[in-house]
């Protein structure tokens, strides 16, 4: 049975957000926040976020045209005059700021245990799994899609409104300070880390800067607190070990409280292993893409351990799992082609084991993948495109075709110095262009990894593969 939503009058959620009410009735009732007149229904309330290419006080009008019952703005010539007295207006100092003191009050106020991931590569697959985990014993919320920034992330937490029992969600920076922030907001309960890569390096000195800017999900942590953390990165554990908090370990083949162990790959099919956790030993299946979502499994079930879920409800759900859209889906097309779609987005680590997953498919006459960019990889990006060139040259692929700019270029020569035939390896300028070239070469048979940046755009490649095999 779901709990009564929390109530929030007009004159507390100004209270909360630090603001005055200088419109409508105190007493009005608070429901939905919307941030967006494309997307506001009616009887949401408007918040006017001052973004980097739009203001929100530009839209306030049209969204008390579209019907909503109040507005957050820090400029109140921005609201119409003649305004009907039931709509509520609250001015504040800073609307972003209010938005999220509004977001942490409900947060508190709902009751809800929060579970929130930050690492440099899989939070959302654990994020999807912890909840598809947790949910057969809660009532669980998870954070939509990748809204997992500052305006994200509270958009997300005003949902708990509704009161689930329990929340997930993950936490994404690309600088160092943005992950304190998010973490202040959510309070969590449970804080789970992935692990550390060569994610947003343009942005750090060092691996070492990346990991010291995850590990401000650490901060605020209690003896109360339960860190779930990955064994088998030393960057992670050296810097969880001191926490004051509870901790679980996962890892694969390595010493942890949730180990994987006897892992067959299985191509396309994803893994089998034997999973050993605090209540039990199972044979789990996890039917998505390579050892690092096996990994993301474990964390997942970590999660699931904590809050007392059975081992063979875990089993029984893992074996459903489904990949995010872009991210690992394995599309069967009626051509004959096999299409794994990992445009979402792409980093070095995350390449390399997808390769190695492709390369672990057996009884395809041919293997292909279009390889995108990997933005913001600063000085280390040459170096780290040409490290993945070589991995491709070892995963047996039949053809190389990159896409972008200079690293992406490196990527393809890296691929030839490694044994790749120069004729099976080219180079193109843009995703359209990619497509141009792969979509005539494919035949019944093929498996063609399709893995980008999202910046350079390869779902163009994997919407051209899907249209001409359908």
């Amino acid at each position: 049975m779901s709990a009564a939503a929390v109530r929030l009058t007009a004159a507390q959620a100004a209270a909360a957000m630090a603001g005055s009410l200088v419109g409508g009735p105190s007493e009005a009732e608070i429901g939905g926040v919307s941030i967006d007149t494309r997307t506001l229904r009616p009887g949401d309330v408007y918040i006017a976020i001052i973004g980097e290419r739009l203001d929100g006080h530009r839209f306030v009008g049209d969204a008390i045209r579209a019907g909503a019952a109040g507005v957050v703005v820090s400029d109140p010539s921005s609201v119409p005059p003649g305004l009907d007295a039931a709509v509520v207006v609250v001015q504040v100092d800073d609307t972003t700021r209010a938005l999220q003191r509004l977001a942490k009050h409900i947060r508190r106020a709902s009751g809800a245990q929060v579970v929130a991931i930050t690492g440099s590569a899989g939070k959302t697959t654990t994020k999807e799994l912890a909840a598809d985990l947790v949910g057969a014993r809660y009532r669980v919320f998870r954070n939509q899609g990748n809204f997992n920034n500052h305006i994200g992330l509270p958009l997300s937490l005003l949902e708990l409104r509704h009161r689930p029992e329990v929340a997930v969600v993950e936490l994404g920076m690309n600088h160092a300070g943005e992950i304190r922030v998010l973490v202040d907001l959510a309070e969590p309960d449970v804080r789970v880390w992935t692990l550390v890569a060569e994610v947003h390096s343009a942005f750090f000195a060092s691996l070492d800067a990346i990991a010291d800017a995850k590990a401000e999900i650490l901060e605020g942590v209690t003896p109360q607190s339960l860190v779930v953390a990955n064994a088998a990165d030393p960057l992670v554990m050296a810097r969880v070990k001191p926490a004051p908090a509870r901790l679980i370990t996962f890892g694969i083949a390595v010493p942890a409280d949730v180990s994987a162990a006897g892992v067959i790959d299985r191509g396309l099919a994803g893994t089998r292993a034997t999973v050993t956790t605090p209540s039990g030993t199972a044979l789990v299946d996890v039917p998505l893409l390579g050892r690092g979502h096996l990994a993301n499994a474990l964390a997942a079930m970590a999660v699931a351990g904590h809050y007392g879920v059975p081992m063979d409800a875990m089993v029984e759900r893992l074996a459903a799992a489904r990949p995010a859209p872009r991210r690992g889906e394995v599309w069967r097309l009626a051509s004959g082609v096999t299409l794994v779609d990992d445009s979402y987005n792409s980093n070095p680590r995350a390449l390399q084991r997808t390769l190695e997953a492709v390369a672990s498919e057996r009884g395809c006459p041919r293997r292909l993948a279009v390889l995108g960019e990997m933005l913001e990889l600063g000085g280390q990006a040459v170096a780290l495109h040409e490290a993945c060139g070589r991995a491709a040259a070892r995963s047996g692929l039949s053809h190389l075709l990159t896409v972008g700019g200079g690293p992406a270029e490196a990527m393809a020569h890296a691929a030839v110095a490694a044994g790749m035939p120069a004729a099976a390896v080219r180079h193109v300028g843009t995703s359209d262009a990619a497509a141009d070239v792969l979509v005539p070469m494919l035949r019944p048979g093929d498996v063609v990894l399709v893995k980008g940046s999202r910046g350079v755009r390869t779902d163009i490649v994997a919407d051209r593969i899907k249209a001409a095999g359908a």
